[in-house]
């Protein structure tokens, strides 16, 4: 809805909802004034005036909303339903699915508050996992490497597709055109390359759950159902996963090269 049409619907709901059940009657037209430049209807009601664009009642004439008889203005029973319709807000039918919260992030040197649905992803659940001593299951830094991870694959455009393609089946690009890998952008073959190296630090062992995962967003349960893995040893090998790779993208500590000897040691040139 556009600006100006919200602003209409705004307009005819304060109308409707100041016109009383009985209606009016067009008692004067007034001018545009120095500052206006549409002149407005006067409304004689029983408790009181009121002052109506004339492209106000067009449009709730055109809507169905109110009756015109000459002078003589009265609201439909449709009336009402709009004002309803309106004023009533929608059932968020996905709130029962969704556990939102209120978190803070940063935004270059700013701050932003922001609502996180911690039922979006397997990552977000997992920081609510705690071990035996009531501390979190998995460490903030290694929830932070999956979603780095999980990031990259998103950028790389790694996701399978699951919606309908329009384009035709049968090939029709012309000899030498360009295609597949050529046609990503730069940010997304950087992605993959990321996505690569993070999967080699990892190794055959636990490149797998860090996968189905992290960027599958497959649960626990389901990844021990499909690999035939005992009960709660996808946990295990997840967090050995995300730790491994927060050390893969952690720098290494730059160690200062210090020179030992007297003075003098170093040979004259």
């Amino acid at each position: 809805m556009t600006e100006n049409a919200t602003k209409a619907v705004s307009q005819l709901l304060r109308f409707l909802k100041s016109l009383p059940p009985a209606g009016g009657q067009i008692c004067a037209t007034s001018a545009p004034k120095a500052r206006a430049s549409v002149a407005t209807l006067e409304l004689q009601t029983p408790t009181a005036r009121l002052c109506v664009a004339p492209a106000i009642l067009l449009l709730a004439a055109r809507q169905g909303l109110i009756a015109r008889d000459g002078a003589r203005i009265r609201p439909l029973p449709e009336a009402q339903a709009f004002i309803a319709r309106h004023e009533t807000p929608e059932p968020d039918f996905a709130r029962p699915h969704r556990d939102l919260t209120e978190a803070t992030i940063a935004i270059g040197d700013e701050t932003a508050r922001v609502t996180r649905n911690l039922s979006e992803s397997p990552l977000s659940a997992l920081e609510r996992l705690k071990g035996r001593a009531g501390e979190a299951y998995f460490p903030r830094e290694a929830v932070a490497a999956g979603e780095r991870l999980h990031a990259d694959f998103t950028r790389g455009q790694l996701q399978p597709q699951i919606t309908m393609r329009f384009e035709p089946r049968l090939g029709t690009n012309v000899k030498g055109a360009r295609g597949g890998v050529a046609d990503l952008s730069d940010s997304a073959v950087a992605a993959r390359l990321r996505v690569n190296r993070a999967l080699a630090a990892l190794g055959p062992e636990l490149s797998g759950v860090a996968l189905d995962i992290c960027c599958f967003m497959k649960g626990l349960e389901t990844v021990e159902r499909e690999r035939q893995w005992p009960p709660r040893s996808a946990k295990l090998m997840l967090k050995t996963a995300l730790m491994a790779l927060h050390r893969h993208y952690t720098p290494p500590a730059r160690r200062e090269t210090r020179h030992w000897g007297e003075e003098g040691f170093r040979p004259e040139m």
